[in-house]
């Protein structure tokens, strides 16, 4: 079975996180299949970047989200973003409206 979680890099005390996709039984660090974004909780507000489209065809073939990322999708709103492509809605729209998203979390953040 194939998970989407996170690999810990970064220093001791300074944690960032890559997203990768990986098979359930390699070890946390260990080997994975593809790296489809990064996630620094250590900032304020957290940074999340993603590659959506490869999200959505990972998830589309039957990999599962661990808890963290679940957590981190549905606050971020891949999730919903997921659902409404499986519903038939079009990539590119959704691709936007991620891109736009993103936008706005970046502009808050340097405000």
């Amino acid at each position: 079975m194939v998970r989407i979680r996170l690999r810990r890099t970064g220093q001791r005390h300074q944690p960032s996180y890559r997203i990768i996709v990986a098979d359930k039984e390699s070890p946390r660090d260990g080997r994975f299949l593809e790296i489809i974004g990064h996630y620094i909780p250590t900032t304020d507000p957290f940074t999340f970047e993603v590659q959506e489209d490869r999200v959505y065809e990972w998830m589309k073939n039957g990999a599962l989200p661990s808890d963290s990322v679940l957590k981190l999708f549905k606050i971020v709103g891949v999730l919903e973003r997921y659902e409404r492509f499986k519903k038939g809605e079009s990539l590119e729209t959704l691709l936007a409206e991620a891109k736009k998203a993103t936008e706005e979390r970046n502009a808050k953040i340097k405000a």
